[in-house]
């Protein structure tokens, strides 16, 4: 995948590769999409039908000694305050726990607080839950909690998860088992975020005594999630180890041991899976759907999500700065080939850059006005040329920055490419390393040159405003510098709305104007894909993995 997250810097990941302008080397992608990208290879109904929604897959018949788990990357830490990607969070969410839970629905519930109230618009008081031990045995207390929540704040250590905390005023103990969050506003979203990596709780005593080793290979962390750490060999392998004094019994974990195993190369990963190597993994490579859906070595699921490929608008001083040429532009792209070429059939190409699930509490009546009213690309490169020529950007180049990932973004990445020339422009396709592809999510600098980039973009929590709060005027993730005051204001009032019928309809409307405006190009939505090889199952498909422990719930199959 090429990266994406929620809220930061895609962080939430990102890949990439060697760094060369479109030569011979991209020249057999090309044709690919040449093919691929017709109208002729768009999928049809029944293929769009072939897959399903699974939310849980038959329960474990007992308990497992050990199963190996494949990780397209090896994190470069395991601290939660910069842990905002894939890797690092399918790992950490089976070690360390939250204030409160994401479950695989995508609702939430109490975690390590047994219950929370809101007794001003300006204060969350949480009751920490007794009886919760850390891995090295010692008692979780709302100390812990403070410390744990406070790092946040610390300019100091500069979590990514800063931005969720923006309206905190304080975090205080008050009481043996209590802490209060003061809030300089209303701020509709804070306690939602408890339930993913803003609300994890680590030993207070540990973060003082590992400091700056927190995290790290030869430190590890010290929760009191259902696993706890056990080993890390840089470059090959992380495992944890069941613990056996978990609160929570009845989701004990069934696996005495689970071993993540980093493998980068999607094609060594689907040969392992095949092999029965390794026993599963989340993040299928789509271009092995067919292959695994068919193997005799374990089945593939899909589940819940709430990611959107987007193509990231970085610079609006170029031809992409007037909003005719950027709605030329998917007007152009072929979205429906893409699904089929690049995401194996499996997706549906999205208007939004949030998915349908994140309006759950919406009212029926704001749902229904979402449909109506959200602007339309459909596939229309004559309607798009027409567009861009009224813009007067012909023969202007553009820069689009990709990763040789794998060959769903190569397909992505050509198929804009095409969609560009068709409108006139000039496209430039630089590839670049994994290492500098994911600077573009966190340093401007990175950017400069740069038109557009794509990303697989998730939301961390069930609400639309993880996304659009995104692109707020000066926020960290919005890219491009792009800034409206009709959104911005908009964004806000959906921050201090409480009531969810108003919280909906102010989302509803930085929905109509981001849609409109266009500073992500909304390309696609596609399930969460897990693979389970023959002797495991248990697990709940759902994006809800990367804060849920869902480790936990693998076990023996009968």
């Amino acid at each position: 995948m090429s990266s994406a997250r929620s809220g930061s810097p895609l962080h939430r990941g990102v890949r990439g590769r060697i760094r060369h302008t479109v030569t011979a080397g991209l020249a057999a992608a090309a044709v690919l999409l040449t093919g691929a990208c017709s109208t002729a290879a768009r999928p049809d109904k029944d293929q769009a039908a072939a897959y399903r929604l699974t939310d849980k897959t038959p329960a474990a018949a007992g308990d497992l000694a050990s199963f190996t788990w494949s990780v397209y990357a090896e994190p470069t830490t395991i601290d939660y305050a910069y842990s905002f990607d894939f890797p690092p969070n399918q790992i950490l969410s089976n070690v360390c726990e939250s204030l409160l839970r994401w479950n695989p629905d995508l609702t939430t519930s109490p975690g390590l607080a047994a219950s929370y109230t809101n007794p001003t618009p300006t204060s969350w008081v949480y009751q920490i839950r007794p009886g919760v031990r850390f891995h090295d045995g010692t008692a979780l207390t709302a100390d812990d909690v403070v410390a744990s929540l406070s790092r946040n704040l610390d300019p100091e250590t500069a979590s990514v998860w800063a931005n969720q905390y923006k309206n905190v005023r304080a975090i205080d103990k008050t009481g043996p088992m209590e802490v209060t969050v003061t809030l300089a506003k209303p701020d509709s979203t804070f306690n939602k975020y408890l339930a993913a990596g803003p609300g994890t709780v680590e030993s207070a005593a540990t973060l003082a005594k590992s400091g700056k080793d927190y995290g790290n290979p030869q430190t590890g962390v010290n929760c009191t999630g259902p696993f706890s750490f056990g080993s890390w060999t840089s470059g090959q392998s992380l495992t944890l180890k069941r613990f056996d004094g978990y609160w929570n019994q009845e989701r004990k974990a069934k696996s005495g041991e689970v071993k993540f195993v980093f493998l980068a190369d999607a094609t060594t990963r689907v040969n392992a899976f095949q092999s029965g190597e390794v026993d599963g993994g989340w993040m299928v490579p789509p271009n092995a759907y067919a292959q695994l859906a068919s193997t005799q070595a374990g089945k593939l699921y899909f589940g819940r999500n709430t990611t959107v490929a987007d193509e990231v608008v970085s610079n609006l001083d170029g031809p992409l700065g007037d909003p005719r040429v950027r709605q030329a532009l998917l007007m152009a792209i072929d979205r429906e080939g893409i699904v089929k070429a690049g995401a194996g059939g499996v997706g549906e190409v999205s208007d939004s850059l949030v998915t349908d699930n994140l309006w759950a509490d919406a009212p029926a009546g704001t749902r229904e006005a979402l449909a109506k009213d959200l602007p339309k690309y459909p596939y229309d490169p004559a309607k798009a040329k027409a567009l861009a020529a009224e813009a007067g950007v012909n023969g202007q180049k553009i820069v689009i920055a990709t990763s040789p990932l794998d060959s769903q973004t190569t397909i992505i990445t050509q198929a804009v490419a095409q969609a560009a020339t068709a409108i006139g422009l000039k496209p430039q396709i630089d590839s670049l390393s994994a290492e500098k592809y994911t600077t573009l999510f966190t340093d401007p600098a990175a950017r400069e040159g740069i038109d557009l980039f794509l990303t697989f973009w998730y939301t961390s929590i069930t609400d639309p405003l993880d996304m659009f709060a995104s692109l707020e005027t000066g926020a960290f993730s919005n890219y491009g510098n792009w800034s409206d005051p009709a959104f911005d204001a908009a964004v806000a009032r959906a921050v201090g709305a409480q009531d969810p019928a108003e919280h909906a309809a102010a989302n509803a409307e930085a929905q109509k104007i981001a849609t409109r405006e266009l500073p992500w190009l909304p390309l696609y939505t596609q399930p969460v894909s897990v693979f389970l090889g023959k002797k495991i199952t248990g697990v709940q498909p759902s994006i809800a993995y990367l804060y849920h422990p869902w480790a936990a719930e693998i076990g023996a199959k009968g």
